[in-house]
This record gives C-alpha cells, sequence and structure tokens, in this order.
C-alpha cells in the first residue's frame, strides 16, 4: 500500500509540474501563433526574442538593482517596443514579396541577435536573486509545488485571460481576428492592415519577453539554452494547429506533459525526444495539427 501511494505522489507531482511547464509553453507559443495567423510568416526568430526578455530582466535586476515589479513592467514594455522596431525596420519593406524572403529574413534576424546576445553576455549561466517567497509554495500533502512554478501558472493564467478579452472585445483585437481571417476583405472595410502586423509583432515579442523571464526564473538565464527552448514552439504550435491560438495553450500542455513524464518515467535524456516523436504519429492522423483549420483549394 505505501509503495501505491509513493507511486500515486509521484504521478501528481510530475502532473502538476508539467501542467505548469505546459502552460509556459503554450504562453510562450501563442506570441509565434499572432504573427503566423496575421501574416503567415513563421517567425525563427522567436527563441531569441525569449532570451532577449530574459536578459533584460537580468541586466534590470542585478546590475541596474531595479525593484523587481518595475524591473518586470520595463522589460514587458521594452519588449514590445521592439517587436514594433522589428517589424517597422525589417519586415515591413518586404510586404508583398515572396514569403520565403520574410522567412529567411526572421532566420537572419535570429543569428543576428544570439550573436549580439552573445558578444554582450557570453555562453556563460547566470542566474536571478531569489526573489520569489517560500510561502508561495503550495502543499497538498507529499506533493510540493515550488514557488516558482505556482508564479508562472498564475502569471500564464493571467495573460491569457487578458489576450482573451483582448482579441474578443478591444477594436484592436478585432481587427487582428479580422485580418487574420481574411486580409483582402479585412482591407475593403477600412482596416489599416499594417498596423494590424505592427501590433501583432509588438504583442509576440511581449509575450515571447514575459516567457523568457519566467523561464530564467526556472533554469538561470543562458543564451543557447533559452533561444534552443525557442524551438519547441514548433511542435507545440504545429500540434495544435498553426493558426489556433486555443490550440496554442493545448498543444504547449501536451508537450509539457510528455516531457515530465517521459523524464520522470522513461530516462532524462528522452524527455527531448519523445514529444517529436509523438508529434509526427499525431500529424499522420491530423496533417493540420489538432486544432489547426483544414484549407481546402478549388482547382
Amino acid at each position: 500500500m505505501a509503495c501505491k501511494g509513493a507511486n500515486m505522489e509521484f504521478f501528481l507531482q510530475l502532473l502538476v509540474n508539467g501542467l505548469s511547464v505546459g502552460l509556459l509553453y503554450g504562453l510562450s507559443a501563442l506570441g509565434f501563433v499572432m504573427i503566423f495567423k496575421s501574416s503567415s510568416v513563421l517567425n525563427f526568430a522567436h527563441g531569441e526574442l525569449l532570451t532577449i526578455g530574459a536578459f533584460l530582466f537580468l541586466v534590470l535586476v542585478t546590475w541596474a538593482r531595479l525593484p523587481i515589479p518595475f524591473a518586470f513592467l520595463i522589460t514587458l514594455i521594452g519588449c514590445f517596443t521592439l517587436g514594433f522596431i522589428v517589424e517597422r525596420l525589417f519586415l515591413r519593406p518586404l510586404i508583398g514579396e515572396s514569403l520565403i524572403y520574410v522567412i529567411m529574413l526572421t532566420v537572419g534576424l535570429a543569428s543576428m541577435f544570439k550573436g549580439l546576445l552573445l558578444f554582450v553576455f557570453g555562453g556563460n549561466l547566470h542566474t536571478y536573486p531569489d526573489f520569489l517567497p517560500e510561502g508561495l509554495a503550495i502543499h497538498f500533502g507529499a506533493i510540493y509545488v515550488p514557488p516558482v512554478y505556482v508564479a508562472s501558472s498564475i502569471i500564464g493564467i493571467i495573460f491569457l485571460l487578458l489576450f482573451g478579452l483582448f482579441f474578443k472585445y478591444s477594436p484592436q483585437g478585432i481587427y487582428m481576428r479580422s485580418v487574420a481571417d481574411n486580409q483582402t476583405a479585412s482591407l475593403s472595410l477600412g482596416v489599416h492592415v499594417k498596423k494590424v502586423f505592427a501590433l501583432s509583432w509588438a504583442i509576440a515579442a511581449l509575450v515571447a519577453g514575459m516567457s523568457g523571464i519566467v523561464l530564467g526564473i526556472i533554469n538561470g538565464t543562458n543564451v543557447h539554452e533559452i533561444s534552443a527552448i525557442g524551438l519547441k514552439v514548433f511542435p507545440v504550435v504545429i500540434l495544435g494547429g498553426l493558426d489556433s491560438i486555443g490550440g496554442a495553450i493545448i498543444g504547449g500542455i501536451i508537450i509539457g506533459l510528455l516531457e515530465t513524464f517521459t523524464g520522470g518515467y522513461i530516462s532524462p535524456s528522452l524527455r527531448d525526444v519523445i514529444p517529436y516523436i509523438v508529434l509526427v504519429f499525431i500529424l499522420l492522423v491530423k496533417p493540420y495539427g489538432l486544432f489547426g483549420l483544414v484549407e481546402i483549394e478549388r482547382v
């Protein structure tokens, strides 16, 4: 009986950890999906935007010694502004060009950002000061939820609710949804598509920066590791559906649970492999992802 109880506690601990990590993956993927929905662009610089947010917060907290809430707010504002700048300087001149040019531009931006980060911070691991109170932790019997997972879950849920309200009720959110559904029809109705593209990139950068902060709190900040985590956005959004915001969240939770249970029950070395294997099998059955829109072309 004691063995069964211990096994159940271990299972529940992995379940809680997987849900926390998966929610963070889903939130990170949300920005990727927003860009794809509004402009059909695969943003290969997403991981580097995560890294920029993590290191900007690190600079403000450890070097500038700003209070944590103030540093968090400035980081989000800085990432939001960076998204606007990237769209205005690099993406907007390519409007009307072949999609492959835009995608390759994001690959170039990823290399440029990563090179600049390595030049300034190097490839070492940097850690944030321990500012989360232990009282934030949650105990369910023998199940322990660390403060960082509690904080990441709370932040993720709050932002998901805010984005849900934004897309459903705000004029800009409605414009973004209309452009995502049909750019031509939106133009005919007077929607400023260029402004929608800029806002999409700005919000995506904000979400990426916030996700980078949480990842930095969990694992510390390292240019190589956090930018590589950005690659996990791809199985998440493909699994959920490239054009589905809700699917990004579900896909993130599925990937987080797969990683956690694989590391706990099979082998930690396989936790980064199993999600991709499962992804392949799911796509054999659902090529557009679990919640992706099936496109049918008439010829």
